[in-house]
């Protein structure tokens, strides 16, 4: 098994791939004469990046042959599903920059036609209705290696069983105590075919049909008969259903119906340092882990929208992690490098000091120390250009100065010197400390020649970001990391994946930023110079008031050997 970890630069051209290949033959051979996908999720849950390859697959071949891609709800289980869910899918596949065609599908659309079918299968003695409980079924059902037995109800008479469903329609039977089964074989190999219930009695008030039904279909049922309903050409789903696919063709080949989708099976993504299971995600939220579904260290798209990840990055991270059948193990270096990849080029780059320690200038003169402009982008000058004034006392990062630098230094110390990014050279020559020995304040000086160059008989390597403490403004910066300290949190069988949640995934610091990033729309986006990719938080960031921008990814990778140190 290969874990990715590096891939090459961003590239314009669509990698080829198995599914891309069967959709290009059926094409030119005329098996089909337009391409129709679907991407089907269950509305009990917000997206997560898994979801987002099955988007990018359905939704972008659909774009690339002229086809098109149906957005159909799987809202077969009305216990579990919820109006929030649907509504966050919709606007997050749109955030992917991706449309369907016409309106949201559903699968209780089809409904009625669903228990048509049904009981045309009652009618052609393929299908019964079942008393076992759940608990005698596993029972009867047998196991890998041993066959299983007919149910003592399988051969009910077709009337009886057109009788017993309609009864069940009505509402006449209790919950779990009746199903519907198909007929098919109890000795098959694949446990799948072994007469699946397609029915259930579940009263549960529904999000679009409320209390109308009080029987549902299963979803290997519904899934293939919306997919032909739809005139859905291939139906792509990830491997754990290609045990499911003779089931899937087996209901379209013995029911009246003139479309025969074709289902093609490829890996699902597993994102090393997170999770991507509703259940445990959904743990997360109730047990106050995280804040929310869209909580910036969630891999669910609303949070990662919200942490600043981009839509093009992540669609760059489903070209290049590709479609097969074989394991899809990625490390979250790569979706974070392709987000780093998006912003360098679309970023502006803006000064911010989140860890402010004050430089007061003792040389600063009214009137003759000087200003700069700097441009927002050294590779797009359409992007402009701003001020960056400067003023008697600055910040700068206490994380730059070091009255005992270690080797190779080249920040600030006492007695140093380091250029001050677009304006002068500074010299430290006093520091001033508090009661407890804590560095609080720096005196400096401006070497005044050396506005737009070099120092005269002397070598400055260092350059340090700074803010004018009279013109910056206040900013809190909310510093994310990956939520889980381990590659697989949830594959130790002994211990519980919250065992392996990283104590320093959040820290908030109170810092400052150049006053133009105010006035920015949520989801700005800024380089932060020195400092990372940061984006204006959608919901707390108020332009013009409050300033609030969360980190979506550092400069540089700093878990790069992490996989090497922990053996992964």
């Amino acid at each position: 098994m290969d874990i990715t970890t590096n891939f090459a630069p961003v590239s314009t051209h669509l990698p080829a791939h198995f599914i891309r290949t069967v959709v290009e033959d059926d094409l030119k051979t005329g098996k089909h004469a337009t391409l129709q996908t679907r991407f089907p999720p269950e509305p009990n849950g917000y997206l997560h990046i898994g979801h987002a390859k099955s988007i990018c697959l359905n939704f972008g071949l659909a774009q690339d042959f002229s086809g098109l891609c149906n957005l159909r709800f799987d809202d077969t289980n009305p216990s579990k599903e919820e109006t929030e869910y649907a509504e966050a899918i919709q606007e997050d596949v749109r955030w992917l920059g991706f449309a369907w065609p016409g309106a949201v599908r559903w699968a209780s659309d089809y409904f009625p036609a669903l228990y048509a079918y049904a009981e045309a299968l009652i009618s052609k003695d393929l299908a019964f209705v079942d008393d076992l409980s759940a608990d005698e079924m596993r029972e009867y059902r047998g196991t890998l290696t041993e066959k299983g037995r007919n149910s003592p109800y399988r051969e009910r008479t077709v009337a009886d069983n057109l009788d017993l469903f309609r009864r069940m329609r009505a509402g006449e039977f209790a919950d779990g105590s009746r199903t519907l089964r198909l007929k098919i074989d109890m000795a098959a190999p694949n446990i799948n075919l072994r007469d699946p219930v397609i029915y259930r009695i579940k009263r549960a008030h529904h999000i679009r049909t409320g209390d109308v039904w009080c029987i549902y279909p299963m979803y290997d049922y519904t899934h293939c008969i919306s997919d032909a309903l739809e005139g859905i050409t291939h139906s792509l789903c990830t491997l754990e259903f290609a045990d499911h696919r003779p089931l899937y063709d087996w209901v379209l080949d013995h029911i009246d119906i003139p479309c025969h989708p074709q289902q093609i099976e490829f890996s699902r993504l597993e994102l090393l340092y997170t999770i991507t299971s509703k259940r445990k995600l959904l743990q997360l939220v109730q047990q106050g882990v995280v804040a929310g579904w869209d909580d910036p260290r969630m891999p669910t798209l609303h949070g990662m929208r919200r942490r600043g990840y981009t839509p093009a990055g992540i669609r760059e991270f489903a070209r290049r992690i590709g479609i097969s059948r074989s394991e899809n193990v990625i490390d979250m270096s790569v979706l974070e490098g392709c987000m780093r990849e998006d912003m360098e080029a679309s970023a502006p780059r803006v000064m911010a000091v989140i860890r402010p320690l004050k430089v007061v200038l003792t040389n600063f003169e009214h009137g003759v120390t000087a200003a700069r402009s700097a441009g927002f982008h050294p590779q797009h000058p359409e992007f402009g250009e701003r001020c960056v004034p400067i003023s008697p006392d600055l910040w700068i990062e206490a994380d730059d100065f070091s009255e005992i630098p270690p080797p190779g230094w080249q920040r600030l110390t006492l007695g140093g010197e380091v250029r001050l990014r677009y304006s002068y050279v500074m010299r430290c020559d006093a520091v001033i400390k508090d009661a407890a020995g804590q560095v609080v304040e720096l005196r400096c000086s401006l070497d005044t020649a050396t506005l737009g160059q070099n120092p005269v008989g002397r070598k400055v390597k260092g350059v340090i970001h700074w803010l004018s403490a009279a013109h910056a403004v206040a900013a809190e910066f909310r510093l994310y990391d990956r939520l889980f300290t381990v590659p697989r949190p949830d594959m130790d069988k002994e211990r519980d994946f919250l065992a392996f949640l990283n104590p320093h995934s959040l820290a908030v610091a109170q810092g400052w930023v150049e006053a133009t990033a105010l006035q920015a729309v949520p989801e700005t986006h800024y380089q932060f110079e020195r400092l990372g990719y940061f984006c204006a938080d959608r919901l707390d960031h108020q332009p013009g008031q409050r300033a609030v921008f969360n980190r979506a990814v550092g400069l540089k990778d700093v878990w790069a050997n992490v996989l090497t140190k922990e053996g992964a």
